[in-house]
């Protein structure tokens, strides 16, 4: 295979970063780790204050892939049926017709999911999971593409319900936009005085392409030393003093598939430890629940990645690998 068909992945990547770029401004570590959650077909927690972008990257995401986008917007009311559908009678045809909630699309912005019940946040759980939705008893699949992207405030805590354990370590990551710098927000007023900036985004992929990418994640080369290099990090949440609740293995597993997209994304056909690490905080960070307030959880993790040895890993030439059964895309 050329070189050019090599860095064909990147390439539709990084094009796809670039037209996200047009609409969410000054961010480009932040679309990083969105992309990383995309090819890993994991869902994402933005945690951030109001008006900084949540929903403009939500649809960002969607209308660069040409993915159908639905979006729900959740008070302490919302029942579970007004995210999966609901069976109605049709009296015209004398039986039950299936009216699929918003969670049928590919994109579903779950727009303040904290302020809902935990019963209605329990709705999204099998479907993040399985990517299927049950409705009296009755089980339909959800597009291979679906993803969550739900948003919270970090900071109003009134009339909220905290996001149980079990739903926060459904989301592959937690990150976050924070305020733009003073050259990014003048440059986002000036793109706002007369036109929406998400009528410049295009769709750069399909969805064949975007599940091509996806699989192609899988095929990313993974040494043994880099997997326990990520089992030691994620163990050493479980036996630390500070920390009440340790990351699960599905944080692990997490871990590296966000390690392989990394790899693909900057294509590399193999990952490395350093690759681990610059994902630790945002894909374990909330899956963790420390024993004291006064303590951060990214300044704990830090510390575990400073304690834990790192692998010393063999040169690349070492580690020659057939790449057309990595990169190989269609042009």
């Amino acid at each position: 295979m050329t070189e050019s068909k090599q860095k064909t992945a990147g390439k539709l990547l990084n094009s796809l970063l670039t037209e996200w770029q047009k609409a969410i401004i000054g961010k480009p570590e932040t679309l990083r780790l969105v992309m990383i959650s995309l090819l890993c077909r994991g869902h994402l927690l933005l945690e951030d204050l109001p008006g900084l972008g949540k929903t403009t990257l939500a649809k960002t995401v969607a209308k660069s892939l040409d993915l159908t986008f639905k979006r729900i917007q959740c008070t302490p009311d919302l029942l579970p049926a007004d995210i999966t559908g609901v069976n109605m009678f049709d009296q015209k045809a004398q039986a039950f017709r299936f009216l699929p909630g918003p969670v049928f699309t590919n994109i579903l912005l779950a727009d303040e999911i904290n302020r809902t019940s935990p019963r209605t946040q329990s709705a999204l759980l099998e479907a993040m999971a399985e990517r299927t939705v049950t409705v009296d008893r009755k089980t339909r699949k959800l597009p291979a593409s679906f993803m969550v992207i739900a948003t919270q405030n970090p900071i109003e805590f009134s009339g909220t319900f905290p996001l149980p354990e079990a739903q926060l370590d459904r989301f592959f990551m937690r990150v976050s936009l924070g305020y733009p710098k003073l050259d990014d927000e003048t440059r986002i007023m000036q793109m706002n005085r007369q036109d929406d900036p998400l009528e410049q985004v295009g769709a750069t992929i399909d969805e064949g392409t975007l599940l091509k990418l996806q699989h192609a994640v899988t095929r990313i080369q993974l040494e043994q030393k880099v997997i326990d290099y990520i089992a030691a990090l994620v163990d050493a949440t479980r036996n630390h003093k500070r920390i009440r609740l340790g990351v699960s293995p599905r944080g692990s597993i997490s871990l590296m598939k966000a390690a392989q997209a990394s790899a693909l994304l900057n294509d590399e056909h193999f990952v490395t430890p350093q690759r681990v690490q610059e994902l630790v905080v945002p894909v374990l960070a909330h899956r963790m629940l420390l024993r004291s307030n006064n303590d951060s959880d990214d300044q704990l993790l830090h510390e575990i990645v400073d304690a834990t040895p790192v692998p010393a890993m063999p040169g690349s030439e070492e580690k020659k690998q057939n790449r057309e059964s990595v990169f190989e895309l269609a042009e």
